[in-house]
């Protein structure tokens, strides 16, 4: 099984970016799915999640409104949307499992700088 995170990169404050987690070796559309983010130096924060078939999607305080979640289980594959982003938002994005996560992808760098 394997997570690869990819479509970060450096925007300016306010600005959109779109990551995405490409899924394989399981069964990508049994599982309810999440992002989340590190700074280097601090601990992992949770930033959202999306059930199995896509129906419901939670979020966590610091990002509701301006996050989306969607998955593609034609594709295995796991979206974030990031609009209205701010520099607190700069981190190392990663996707897994929600329930028995597997081993962390390398994850994609976001940087949010004028």
């Amino acid at each position: 099984a394997q997570l690869v995170e990819s479509g970060g990169g450096l925007v300016q404050p306010g600005g959109s970016l779109r990551v995405s987690c490409a899924a394989s070796g399981f069964t990508f559309g049994d599982y309810d799915m999440s992002w989340y983010r590190q700074v280097l130096g601090k601990e992992r924060e949770w930033v959202a999640i999306i059930r199995l078939d896509g129906r419901s999607t939670y979020y966590a305080d610091s990002v509701k409104g301006r996050f989306t979640i969607s998955r593609d289980n034609a594709k295995s594959t796991l979206y974030l949307e990031m609009n209205s982003l701010k520099p607190e938002d700069t981190a190392v994005y990663y996707c897994n499992r929600w329930n028995f996560p597997i081993r962390w992808g390398q994850g994609t760098q976001v940087t949010v700088s004028s």
